[in-house]
């Protein structure tokens, strides 16, 4: 685990261009928002990205991490320096350390474990659109397709009615209703929630826009009838960081949704779980809500969370055979189930992109046009499909959020694929049972390649 002043000569180009992006949009963000992001590396990737001169503290320990730290009392910070101290949840707080010795947040995390021992205390971690190695958006850049193409996976004709589902991603587009399975049960938790595109004729679509529609769209292909909302959560470089994000996730519990499908992953500092989380994790158990999210795009078996909490249900991608792992695609225990994620075909923005990263960045850049579709990939476009067959069963079956995603788990288990893990694949309805083609798990309405 190193930190260096100029970490790009530790990392892949493709890498680094997507991690420039993020720190990049934080840097220029609205001046109350604006943070500086630090990058660690490891293996020739990133590590963790983190706002520096932040930690989140356990609120059991922020006394003796305050004395630590040298820093005046609780009652001193809030009274004299509100500034520097600061609730994300309950049981967690935000601090700044100030002075020269603890100001940096590596060396006052280093003191604190010295001190109280690990997960005590945090870096303010940034979270990503299940990015890879610190990557943003997805696996791939958005890819050209044929002018009206339909959507693959393709829509089924019912599913879902009466499910509500909270989405944390990037937001949608303006032009979203455009497409008829979001013309209808998919709204903005806020006004401020659409996906903005630059101005121009065409359209110049940035970096991560459509992400939130692209995944929505794929979730209502497999549940057109479940209820989304969404929230424009990852605003910068689709990323977050976790003190901003939580709070958000945490408001949500008053809407009642039964799934909460986070579109996010990150590294953590000696993979230790997200403090934050793991407090609003607890809150959304109450609740009775299931949790579902990406597996990560690192292509390795090391945990990226929120998806390795215990609880969460954590998917990985399917190559485009359906029968293999993707490249990208996160493995290992934390993985709890894979689902197809090599070049989705879903709604996407009107307009020209310009692609940044290697080997497409140029110069010049490759420029791609796009007529409100795009083929995509990564574990962002697995997890849908799951969600939306977890959606789907909750209409068919009266089953809560929780009976039907241990269900749907337990048929992935039994048609777990060797050397990857448990399977799930797209269809509509219940499946085709005795009727599958043998040695091929075709379902309903919507079969494996091959099958």
């Amino acid at each position: 685990m190193t930190e260096l002043a100029d970490w790009h000569e530790n990392v892949i180009p493709k890498v680094a261009a997507e991690t420039d992006l993020i720190i990049d949009a934080f840097a220029d963000a609205e001046t109350h928002h604006r943070r500086t992001i630090k990058v660690v590396t490891r293996d020739g990737g990133i590590d963790f990205m983190y706002s520096e001169g932040e930690i989140l503290v356990r609120e059991g320990y922020l006394d003796r991490v305050l004395e630590i730290l040298e820093q005046p009392t609780r009652g001193e910070l809030e009274r004299d320096d509100h500034d520097r101290i600061r609730p994300v949840i309950e049981g967690v707080v935000l601090l700044r350390p100030a002075g020269e010795r603890y100001a940096l947040a590596l060396d006052a995390l280093e003191a604190v474990d010295q001190g109280l021992g690990r997960g005590k205390a945090t870096p303010n971690l940034v979270l990503t659109v299940a990015g890879g190695q610190g990557a943003g958006c997805s696996a791939t850049e958005p890819g050209e397709v044929y002018y009206d193409i339909e959507p693959f996976p393709s829509v089924c004709p019912d599913g879902g009615a009466g499910v509500l589902i909270y989405m944390a991603d990037t937001g949608l587009l303006q032009d979203a209703a455009t497409h008829p399975w979001l013309a209808h049960g998919v709204q903005m938790q806020n006004p401020t929630d659409v996906d903005p595109l630059l101005p121009g004729n065409p359209a110049e679509i940035p970096a991560c826009a459509g992400h939130g529609t692209f995944g929505a769209g794929v979730l209502r292909c497999l549940a057109p009838d479940a209820e989304i909302v969404m929230t424009r959560a990852l605003l910068y470089g689709g990323s977050q960081v976790e003190s901003d994000l939580v709070p958000v996730l945490e408001s949500a519990l008053g809407l009642g949704p039964d799934i909460f499908h986070l579109t996010m992953a990150c590294l953590s500092r000696y993979d230790q779980p997200l403090i934050g989380f793991e407090a609003w994790l607890a809150k959304a158990r109450q609740h009775g809500a299931v949790c579902i999210a990406p597996a990560g795009n690192c292509g390795f078996a090391r945990p990226e969370w929120p998806g390795a909490f215990p609880g969460v249900i954590a998917v990985g991608a399917l190559g485009g055979d359906w029968r293999g792992r993707a490249t990208f695609s996160n493995f290992g225990p934390t993985v709890d189930v894979y689902a197809p994620g090599r070049d989705i075909v879903n709604a996407f923005a009107t307009g020209t992109y310009s692609c940044y990263v290697y080997p497409y960045a140029g110069p010049p850049p490759q420029v791609r046009n796009f007529y409100g579709m795009a083929k995509w990939s990564g574990t962002s476009f697995s997890a849908p499909i799951v969600t939306g067959l977890v959606a789907a069963r909750m209409s068919r079956t009266g089953e809560t959020a929780r009976q039907a995603a241990a269900a749907v788990l337990a048929e992935a288990r039994a048609q777990a694929i060797p050397g990857v893990g448990p399977v799930l694949l797209p269809r509509c309805g219940a499946g085709c049972g005795h009727g599958e083609k043998e040695g091929c798990r075709c379902h309903a309405h919507q079969c494996r390649p091959g099958c």
